[in-house]
């Protein structure tokens, strides 16, 4: 069996799948925190597999949680615990940019999309808003904006007379409620940074792209982009399902 974690900033991710790439189970917790009894208690639904395990790798933005996460694994199931960027992931993948100063979860998206001869942008909602461009099996580099989550539940808890608000689609622009001025300013004030971003990497390139989503409040956004749109929330462990064939 192969177990593949995706570790974010607000969640961890956990998929495992047959040695045939079958899903059997995915879950997501948020573990506060992170000793060997805590993560016992998170990870209890996977102790009867852990016998079948043969491979367990991660992706992580939060270097001290995959520490601590890894050696839990390593310790419960005596196999080697490993991180996407730690393996020979250029073997798929050409970086055109230094691996260090990329995430590991936007390398999974990437390595997710690889098709001979096709071009991709990532979009992906998360705690950040980020754009990662593809281009015939290339990682060639990004874009990070805020995250709509984030710089929504900011501006809620910075202004009082600010409700607290779910992010939906709205097509009125003019609000005429303090709720709907939110939902405009938001839904459409980031379509249009979007829009904007993949315009202009499309000037720079020169190339035309088929757009793919994944994260949080992508759903909100597929119908909403110029362009060819495919939405996938699991691109980050689909990434890691590909990756984890470099594991010998």
């Amino acid at each position: 069996m192969i177990l593949l974690g995706d570790i974010g900033n607000t969640d961890i991710k956990i998929s495992l799948y047959s040695n045939y790439k079958k899903l059997i189970l995915k879950k997501r917790i948020n573990p506060l925190l992170l000793n060997f009894n805590k993560l016992n208690f998170h990870f209890s639904f996977l102790k009867k597999y852990l016998k079948s395990i043969d491979k367990i790798l991660f992706c992580s933005v939060v270097p001290n949680k995959f520490i601590k996460i890894k050696k839990y694994f390593e310790q419960i199931s005596n196999k080697k615990c490993y991180e996407l960027k730690k393996i020979k992931i250029e073997k798929l993948i050409k970086i055109k940019v230094k691996k260090n100063q990329v995430g590991s979860d936007r390398l999974a998206n990437a390595i997710s999309v690889l098709e001979t001869d096709k071009n991709f942008i990532i979009i992906d909602f998360g705690t950040a808003t980020t754009f990662d461009i593809v281009i015939n099996k290339n990682y060639i580099g990004g874009v990070i904006a805020p995250g709509v989550k984030l710089s929504l539940d900011n501006l809620t808890n910075k202004a009082s007379l600010i409700p607290k608000i779910n992010l939906k689609k709205i097509k009125n622009v003019i609000g005429k409620n303090t709720s709907s001025a939110i939902y405009s300013g938001f839904y459409l004030g980031y379509n249009g940074l979007i829009d904007n971003i993949i315009k202009l990497i499309i000037k720079q390139t020169r190339k035309k792209f088929i757009i793919v989503l994944t994260g949080g409040l992508s759903h909100l956004f597929k119908n909403s982009i110029n362009g060819k749109v495919k939405l996938d929330k699991d691109l980050t462990i689909n990434g890691l399902l590909k990756a984890s064939d470099l594991i010998k």
